[in-house]
């Protein structure tokens, strides 16, 4: 029954080869759409990875720096510097916007790092081409995912930055390539309101009753400079000494600073079970669509095969085959068709992975899982035209 199998499947090459090529298309685009899952938890953990801390100290009750919004002194890093266990701190701001480079507009995730030497915390921790910034204004680290180049002028907020290193698989959480400035740039562009909004809020705290009285002026004075200064960064991270645990480091800080401290595990959960969780449903969802379709597709498939041979069937039963030799030449056609799908799928995945503008990461054990789902599919779709093969009343073949 396998030659008959295959002389079947060489009698209808064509519906086969064209079926196989669109489900393998479908299946493609499943295995592409667990790639892109894949590749947002790994762009979760690269973000971690590079920022090359262990703990992350940020506001209180916040899940900053990047899943909210956070706030914290400038200067709290001494303190925190001061603290038993830490080996290093260093300030960091991180603002997702769109950066200009003459008419080229990117989206970038922004990083504000502290000035001092390369390998601190916060700071690329490789380059690919050009140097680290070792100025503390107007020079930029940018991904080369964004696509711009060495001694490119990038427009952030009001200042102009030139690009004097490269730097790759510098990501954000949702993909965003990185750009890394100075500290004290990137507060202003993060924190400083423009011109036009700093002059009209003078105006309105001048007109202000409380401080048109007799000796309000200097409280006026320091009122403003508060609202054009920036001492604020979004989180503090940490590097602990050899051997200890982050635990173990974390407690005093959370005791005694009153702030909230996330060690890796922490930060993980946040970054994948948080912001990464409704995209996950929703792929999820893509998924489940795309399996039953391609169901469909494979029943649709083989059903139409059988029915075009019902008389060959009755013939077949009125010469004494067996009922389990018919349903097993159904079943090798489609797993057959399957197997067709399946490879097209891998290999079509496998080139289109590159073109997606997000990360997309296809590995091994999806598509290990992906083909025993497809065989699962092909086993389930040649239920319905075994049924029926079986139902073949061998008086079919001698009738009209």
């Amino acid at each position: 029954m396998i030659n008959l199998a295959g002389r079947d499947i060489l009698h209808a090459w064509g519906k086969f080869v064209f079926t196989g090529i669109g489900l393998g298309l479908l299946i493609g685009v499943t295995l592409t759409m667990a790639g892109v899952y894949r590749g947002m938890v790994n762009d979760g953990k690269v973000l971690l990875d590079n920022s090359g801390a262990d703990l992350w100290v940020v506001q209180k009750d916040t899940l900053g720096p990047y899943a909210e919004s956070s706030s914290v002194p400038d200067d709290l890093w001494r303190s925190i510097r001061s603290m038993p266990g830490v080996a290093q701190t260093a300030n960091v701001t991180y603002l997702t916007m769109q950066v200009r480079q003459a008419e080229k507009d990117v989206r970038a995730m922004v990083v504000g790092i502290s000035g001092g030497e390369s390998g601190k915390p916060g700071w690329p921790p490789q380059l690919v081409a050009g140097r680290q910034i070792n100025r503390s204004h107007y020079e930029a680290v940018a991904d080369i995912a964004t696509g711009f180049q060495l001694g490119d002028r990038l427009n952030i907020r009001r200042n102009q930055h030139t690009v004097v290193g490269l730097t790759r698989r510098m990501v954000s959480s949702s993909g965003d390539p990185m750009i890394f400035i100075p500290l004290k740039d990137a507060q202003a562009a993060q924190f400083i309101k423009d011109n036009d909004a700093l002059l009209s809020q003078r105006r309105r705290t001048s007109t202000n009753p409380a401080f048109n009285r007799p000796g309000m002026s200097d409280l006026l004075d320091a009122v403003i400079a508060t609202q054009t200064s920036n001492n604020a960064v979004n989180a503090v991270l940490v590097r602990i000494q050899p051997g200890l645990l982050p635990a173990d480091v974390a407690e005093p800080i959370r005791r005694w600073k009153r702030l909230t401290v996330y060690d890796r595990p922490q930060m993980e959960s946040i970054l994948i079970g948080k912001l990464i969780a409704t995209s996950a449903k929703q792929i999820g969802m893509f998924l489940v669509i795309l399996a039953l379709v391609s169901a469909a597709i494979v029943a649709f498939i083989i059903y139409t095969l059988t029915m075009d041979k019902i008389r060959e069937i009755a013939v077949l039963k009125l010469i004494g085959t067996r009922n389990i030799t018919i349903a097993g030449m159904i079943l090798q056609q489609s797993l057959v068709l399957g197997l067709i799908g399946f490879v097209v799928g891998k290999i079509s995945a496998t080139f289109a992975a590159p073109l997606f503008p997000k990360y997309v990461l296809l590995m091994p054990l999806d598509a290990m899982l992906g083909f025993i789902a497809v065989i699962i599919i092909c086993l389930l779709s040649s239920l319905v035209s075994i049924r029926m093969a079986l139902q073949v009343d061998p008086a079919e073949a001698i009738g009209g």
